[in-house]
């Protein structure tokens, strides 16, 4: 009985090992002329703010995000910037590295932080929630200019026009 249970299991591990599976069909659409978007951004490396997304016809994209906060007599700001590759772009979602560079300010007549310079590098995805109305998230391993990496996330709203 010991045999044949062995070799029962022998035929099974070695029939699902030559199992052929198909893969998915998946189209990947390129976009033939600009796109642009407005919306709000949030994130350690690129910053907080207002944003303006550009696809460039092709798979690259960019995108400037900017705030400005002023209270207490205390400034804070920042200006980033984000340039995004398209690894897969679906109808209704989208898979991008993403590199990202960004300067904070925080104080009332000096910059107060220790690291306002801030570099990032990582993937996103996007998803179309509504017809012009695109949520997009990151996963940026964020270099401070004070030695610190982390693993950090960012996240995006945007209006898309043609």
């Amino acid at each position: 009985m010991k045999i044949f249970i062995i070799l029962l299991s022998l035929f099974t591990f070695c029939s699902s090992m030559f199992a052929q599976v198909a893969e998915p069909a998946q189209t990947t659409e390129t976009i033939e002329r600009s796109v642009f978007g407005l919306g709000i951004a949030g994130g350690v490396a690129s910053g907080f703010g207002l944003s303006f997304r550009h696809h460039l016809p092709g798979d690259f994209s960019y995108q400037i995000i900017g705030g400005v906060i002023k209270a207490d007599n205390q400034t804070l700001l920042n200006v980033g910037t984000e340039l995004q590759y398209d690894f897969v772009r679906g109808e209704t979602t989208r898979f991008f590295g993403s590199g990202a560079l960004g300067y904070f300010y925080r104080g009332r007549s000096d910059n107060e932080l220790s690291a306002p310079i801030r570099f990032g590098l990582g993937i996103g995805g996007e998803l179309k929630k509504l017809e012009p109305l695109h949520i997009s998230g990151e996963l940026l391993f964020t270099f401070f200019n004070d030695g610190t990496i982390l693993p950090l996330p960012q996240i995006s709203v945007h209006y898309y026009f043609f």
